[in-house]
């Protein structure tokens, strides 16, 4: 039991406080102000380079996901105007509710003043209300900023603080509010037919929190920077791998380096990191893995796939994606029918550990000589699971298998 205790520790290990200064932040346009690429959704056209809510606009979505953010844009309402601001919205159903809507409204105008404080400006519909008498009258350009991290959530009006929330607290308290429990999501505007003008739309994205301080005084390094691919095999014209903000993102689409390789090699090692779906995936049937690693049956899923190569094999891959059995299976070592039943059973997930698709996942892959542990959002998938012929030393790889995915916090213990 002692590895399996250690594991879970590290992870306790990552928790910390998030800290970061506006100034540094990396921000990105969400919207380019020639046309809707990246968004779906209808009844919004471009003006001048700004984004319109027109009479038929009612929902425009990102096709990106979301989890820990700040959003800024700009708005200018019309007299009575009503739209609101989708946050974690899984991409069907009411937004306001199996996600969320923060409100964009003219709050001042007369013919709204029967509203109940939850459903004013900035509030979130239903649930919170803001601060008023921040908003600039129907006409004239407004700042919004909107900080999601993990449960906790603030709205900023022209420089000042209108809401305050936490999600867990809310959610207890609106258990039926199922958009309360969400961490991830799409973003979006969600009109009303009232003519609302968007600019200058940017977000920056931030890495689930983790006590850097902590793991390094366990003996953990860096494998990541948090800014650039040093240290990774990668060329100067590598676009479908980023970096920013400590987060290191592949956007789904080929380039020049599929698989991102250390350019270190390790032999033994604990390796910790965060990892997160940003896109949405093909519907696709994937088969059901019972726990001796046979196959029977099979399911419908938005298949996403991913995985970590461990000591420069493909075949020791540790696999991350949404398939029913979970992530942490050896797929090259399940499905090889010269692996005796033992072996093919060890490296089948014992748990589904995996949180929903957008959400930050946790995972600890520890290996020793021939023996694997994975730990998943602090549950042991993989319990010293033997991987015959493994090589005794290669590089780290990051899979790419056709699926946007964000990595944050890749952090390794070498063992002598």
């Amino acid at each position: 039991m002692k590895p399996l205790i250690h594991l879970v520790s590290i992870a306790a290990l990552l928790c910390g406080a998030a800290a970061f200064a506006a100034e540094e932040l990396t921000v990105r346009p969400l919207f380019n102000g020639r046309d809707l690429s990246g968004w779906k959704g209808a009844g919004y056209i471009i003006e001048d380079g700004t984004l319109v809510c027109t009479p038929e606009g009612r929902s425009l979505i990102t096709e990106e996901t979301f989890a820990n953010y700040v959003l800024d844009f700009e708005f200018k309402l019309t007299p009575g105007a009503n739209n609101g601001l989708a946050i974690h919205y899984p991409g069907t159903g009411d937004a306001a509710y199996s996600g969320m809507e923060v409100q964009i409204l003219d709050s001042a105008y007369p013919k709204l003043a029967e509203l109940k404080d939850h459903q004013l400006h900035g509030s979130i519909y239903k649930i919170a209300p803001a601060k008023q008498g921040v908003l600039k009258p129907a006409g004239e350009w407004n700042q919004q900023r909107v900080t999601v991290m993990g449960p906790t959530m603030k709205v900023e009006l022209n420089d000042q603080i209108i809401l305050r929330a936490n999600l867990d607290d809310l959610s207890a308290s609106h258990p039926q509010h199922l958009g309360l429990k969400r961490r991830a999501g799409h973003i979006g505007w969600l009109g009303h037919g009232d003519r609302v003008a968007l600019r200058k739309i940017h977000i920056g994205e931030l890495p689930p929190v983790a006590n850097e301080e902590g793991v390094a005084a366990a003996g953990f390094t860096r494998i990541f920077d948090g800014k650039t691919l040093k240290g990774w095999k990668h060329t100067p014209d590598t676009r479908n791998w980023t970096a920013a903000l400590g987060i290191l993102k592949h956007n789904g689409k080929p380039g020049p380096i599929k698989d991102l390789w250390t350019e270190k090699s390790y032999g033994d090692f604990t390796l910790v990191f965060d990892w997160r779906w940003s896109g949405r995936g093909p519907l696709k049937s994937q088969p059901l893995v019972q726990a001796d690693g046979s196959e029977k049956g099979a399911a419908g899923i938005e298949d996403h796939d991913s995985g970590i190569y461990l000591r420069g094999n493909p075949k020791s891959q540790v696999n991350l994606w949404n398939r029913p059995i979970g992530s942490g299976e050896v797929y090259g070592y399940r499905t090889d029918p010269q692996m005796p039943d033992e072996i093919k059973a060890a490296v089948t997930p014992k748990a589904h550990a995996d949180r929903p698709v957008g959400e930050w996942n946790r995972t600890m892959v520890s290996l020793r000589g021939d023996r694997l542990t994975v730990s998943l959002n602090g549950r042991v998938v993989i319990d010293n699971a033997q991987l015959p012929g493994v090589p005794a030393q290669g590089p780290i790889g990051l899979q790419h298998h056709g699926s946007a995915i964000d990595y944050a916090n890749l952090w390794i213990k070498e063992f002598k």
